[in-house]
């Protein structure tokens, strides 16, 4: 039973961290979420199963996703045992003093490190963090179209890992402003979504422009304000970003944006740009 989980909150004084108590709901009638499918029509609606949400509570959903005309992806347990995303066999130097490792289990470990054999330090390998921003102006948001690989031409939100020193608001604002030359402000988290088997943590603001001054930066080809019913669903880059974007939508119609968080896992072997190759597990709203 999952116990916690800690979701981002905002006020007037900036991000606070609320720690929410779940509990996993038992003998709950089913209910249905829509995602917009483009599986033969870009303004398809698909259907997934989930818990129905009841008040001060979290309820997990599943959802999922498949390539038009591939297999659908095998439903997984809400709790999966995924490997880290790093090989640890690959780090064959101490980055603290440059001595040879050794690939062995600590005591008290349950995972394979790599062991300095001069020092005896431990490197431990940890997820990075993405951030960005979902930009809304006047019913329209705010995409980039990429011009660096993973995923060259695909459009996706403006959004990098997060760099040292900064908030993730911060780091959001400033993805933003080197990919699409805006200037923003956030207004709240939208979405956490975790992506272990990449080892990554997508974390989404709500952003809106301070002006109309925007023009794709080096690592982008083009910026572009679309209209709800015609975001690129076809040519999208990430499936982190299929995600938000869907929620987003989801959210608009029912017509109250909550927070999310949920656990997208990756159909093994699939490429980055595979973005309907995944399960979204444990999905949590409000």
């Amino acid at each position: 039973m999952l116990k916690a989980v800690q979701i981002l909150g905002w006020s007037t004084a900036g991000l606070t961290i609320i720690s929410q108590r779940l509990t996993k709901t038992r003998n709950s009638t089913s209910s249905t979420v829509s995602f917009l499918s483009t599986s033969t029509n870009p303004r398809k609606l698909s259907t997934f199963s989930s818990s129905p949400r009841k008040t001060l509570r979290f309820n997990p959903t599943r959802m999922s996703s498949s390539l038009p005309g591939s297999d659908p992806v095998p439903k997984s347990p809400t709790f999966v045992s995924v490997q880290s995303a790093g090989d640890v066999r690959k780090i064959k130097f101490c980055q603290w003093c440059g001595g040879p490792t050794k690939h062995e289990i600590p005591d008290g470990e349950e995972k394979l490190r790599a062991i300095c054999t001069h020092c005896d330090k431990i490197a431990y390998q940890n997820p990075k963090m993405v951030v960005g921003c979902l930009i809304e102006h006047e019913g329209k948001v705010l995409l980039c179209k990429r011009n660096i690989q993973p995923s060259h031409g695909l459009w996706t939100l403006p959004a990098g890992y997060l760099e040292v020193g900064e908030s993730a608001a911060e780091g959001a604002m400033r993805e933003t402003w080197e990919e699409a030359g805006a200037t923003v402000e956030v207004v709240s988290p939208f979405a956490q979504l975790d992506i272990p088997l990449i080892g990554q943590t997508y974390v989404i603001f709500l952003a809106k422009l301070k002006n109309l001054d925007f023009a794709p930066g080096p690592e982008s080809l083009e910026c572009r304000l679309f209209a709800l019913d015609e975001i690129p669903f076809d040519s999208l880059a990430f499936s982190s970003i299929y995600v938000t974007l869907n929620l987003y939508l989801e959210d608009l119609k029912k017509g109250k944006i909550k927070f999310h968080y949920g656990t997208i896992n990756k159909r093994p072997g699939s490429s980055p740009s595979d973005i309907r190759a995944f399960s979204l597990d444990y999905h949590l709203q409000p």
